[in-house]
């Protein structure tokens, strides 16, 4: 089996080394695409034999992308991890095992991400499983060009789902938790409020048939049906309806915190983040001036 890695980080000493030592059995190629890391990320990547690539963080699309175009890459199956995921035993062994038998028709694999919040597994909520594409051939898949909530796009050819042991495990405390939040929830109002003006490029539509039905259909619901209703109504009810009507309830005080975190105050802080900005540019007739407005507010590069 010859499968590639890429891992994008910044200031990740904390988990680099976990998840390089979860895919060093199954990993023959491992690509670390580094934002200048003023910690030891880059030093305890080498020691573990990646190749660390460097350049400027714009958004994680942008970012993964240009680890794919520019890693040297020989692989005929490529991975995508965040540094703070870990792949379990279990389901290393069935890459290991399974991946080289895949028909030239499957293109890509779907993993079942579990979520582990202040060391327990949030299994209800609608948080288990979140399928998502993780795993393509080589010159069949590229990212999503978006600021949020960005997915892999495949080509030519269908997926299949490996089953075992695939998790998001950051060890950082509720204040990291809270700030990246709060940078995820401005870079999710800047997609929102493109949607509305056509501010940038939108990208392509998720394609359920060659990809992720899931994350598909989820967008949307997100896009066509969510957004749509004011802000103070839906998170709210996103809410309960993750609490009571998908069990969220089930996960104990530790799920309590996660759900009135993402499913409440995430999207909460994005509605309100939403009216803020286009309250912001809303005396604004020309695009570009919208754009720079947007810039400027939030400081993030935000081309046409």
């Amino acid at each position: 089996m010859s499968l590639a890695a890429i891992i994008l980080t910044y200031n990740e000493e904390r988990h680099i080394s976990r998840a390089l030592a979860s895919i060093a059995g199954i990993a023959t190629e491992v690509f670390v695409v580094d934002s200048f890391s003023s910690d030891r990320t880059v030093e305890l990547a080498r020691a573990q034999g990646a190749t660390v690539l460097q350049n400027k963080f714009v958004n994680y699309a942008k970012q993964f992308q240009w680890g794919l175009d520019n890693a040297p890459i020989t692989a005929p199956w490529i991975m995508r991890l965040d540094a703070d995921e870990v792949i379990e035993p279990d389901l290393a062994a069935r890459i290991r095992d399974e991946l080289p038998r895949l028909g030239e028709d499957i293109a890509g694999v779907n993993l079942k991400r579990k979520h582990i919040f202040l060391g327990r597994w949030i299994r209800h909520g609608g948080r288990y499983p979140l399928l998502l594409l993780r795993i393509w051939r080589r010159g069949q898949g590229r990212i999503e060009d978006r600021w949020m909530d960005e997915h892999m796009i495949l080509w030519g050819g269908g997926t299949v789902t490996f089953d075992g042991g695939f998790a998001d495990h950051n060890l950082n405390d509720l204040t990291f938790f809270t700030d990246k939040h709060n940078k995820y929830a401005t870079r999710e109002a800047i997609d929102v409020i493109n949607a509305r003006h056509q501010l940038f490029q939108r990208d392509v539509d998720l394609v359920t048939e060659e990809g992720s039905r899931q994350a598909a259909v989820k967008r949307w619901i997100k896009e066509r049906l969510y957004n749509r209703i004011p802000y103070q109504i839906s998170a709210p009810a996103y809410f309960l309806f993750r609490l009571i009507f998908q069990l969220g309830f089930l996960d104990g005080k530790e799920g309590l915190v996660y759900h009135g975190l993402q499913g409440l105050w995430y999207r909460f802080l994005v509605g309100a983040k939403v009216d803020e900005l286009e309250a912001a540019i809303a005396h604004l007739k020309d695009r570009a001036e919208m754009r720079a407005e947007l810039r400027r507010l939030t400081g993030l590069v935000i081309d046409a």
